[in-house]
Parts: C-alpha cells; structure tokens; sequence
C-alpha cells in the first residue's frame, strides 16, 4: 500500500471536484455474457458463484482506479483488494464472507470452497467488511436486475469502496446473459475504469476452456 501525491497525481482536479458531493457515487448496470462461464463450471463440478467472485476480483486488481481507497483525506493505493460478498443462510437472512484474492483460478476456487464450508458449519471467523482492501459484493439470483442502489450509513464516501451486483441471468438467443452492477466513488474513477472492468470479466469468461 502507498500513499497517492495529490498534488502530483493525474486526476488531481476530478478528485478536487467530486470529493465533497454529497453523494459522489455513480452506478452501471449491464450484461455480461457468462455463457462459456456457466458451462465450464458445469462441467468441472465448481460453484457458479465463487467464480464470479473470482473473475470480479481478478479484473479489479488489474485496473489501478478500483485498488484506490480513501482514509482521513488521503488517497491510498494498495497492492491488491479482496472481495467480501453476502451469502444466504439457512433461514433467508444473510452473513458477510470474506474471500482473499488468489494467483490462480482454481486456488480461489479451493479456497472460496472452504470459506463457504466454514460458514455452513459455523466455523466461519470473524468478516472483514469493514476493511478498506476489500469490494463489496452481493448476489440478487432472483431479479435480472437493471439498476441497483446500495443501503448506505453516511460514511461510504470518505473510505470509496466500490460494490458490485450479480443479478439473475436470462436465456437469450441460446446465451447466459447476466446482469452486472457495479458503483463506484467518482472521486476515484470514472466510467471509463467501470467498463474496463466489464471488458476485463468478460475476457476472462471467454477465454476459459
């Protein structure tokens, strides 16, 4: 983790202008095609769901803009994020997991599966959603969804973590297509980051054998 020169730093006067909106977050809802991801988790017995979380993260850490947190007035850039997700209990109510960002595919895939196991069991330790390394994420597997707004306790736009939204996908023309939301601080990034991120996810889904 490094501390950003703010007087130095590229987007010195986007940050001067959205840093004390009120609400300086902006959302993008759309699809991504995550047929050829379906099928090879079908394929090879794996959670859906974990790789998902997985392809999210993954694009993130290799887009700087979505690695930016804030802290006490300053800008902070850290190596690598994570992703913190809701899971659905037993009685319909829901717990926050924690899920550490992986090198490969299949040690997240591993270790997503114990993450999951723990917090059948009980076993599951404490979350870390109140960390800053982290994004947050939930799945909405009922909805195809078309836009999103976050609950929010007043503090979000002085720490900027991002938050993102699996929605229900639909069968169309013979494709998985899923609706993905994703909202940001635009202090931090622009549109332009967001749709690197869902160019990102969707190679990695193409690209998977």
């Amino acid at each position: 983790m490094k501390e950003i020169n703010l007087e130095n730093w590229d987007r010195k006067k986007q940050y001067n202008f959205f840093k004390n909106y009120e609400d300086p977050f902006f959302n993008i809802t759309a699809t991504l095609d995550v047929t050829n991801l379906y099928s090879y988790c079908k394929k090879n017995n794996l959670s859906f769901f974990l790789a998902g979380l997985y392809t999210a993260n993954q694009a993130m850490n290799q887009i700087p803009a979505f690695r930016l947190r804030l802290k006490e007035g300053k800008v902070l850039a850290f190596d690598k994020v994570h992703i913190d997700s809701t899971v659905l209990n037993n009685d319909n109510t829901f717990s926050f997991c924690h899920f550490e960002t992986a090198s490969t595919f299949m040690e997240f895939m591993k270790n997503g599966s114990k993450v999951l196991n723990d917090h059948r069991s009980g076993a599951l330790n404490d979350s870390h959603v109140y960390d800053l390394d982290v994004a947050h994420s939930t799945t909405i597997p009922w909805v195809s969804i078309t836009g999103f707004k976050h609950a929010r306790n007043g503090n979000e736009k002085n720490i900027g973590i991002p938050k993102l939204v699996f929605g229900k996908f639909q069968e169309v023309n013979e494709r998985k297509i899923m609706p993905f939301s994703v909202e940001v601080h635009h202090a931090l990034m622009d549109g332009i980051h967001v749709g690197l991120l869902f160019e990102k996810m969707q190679q990695f889904m193409d690209e998977l054998l």
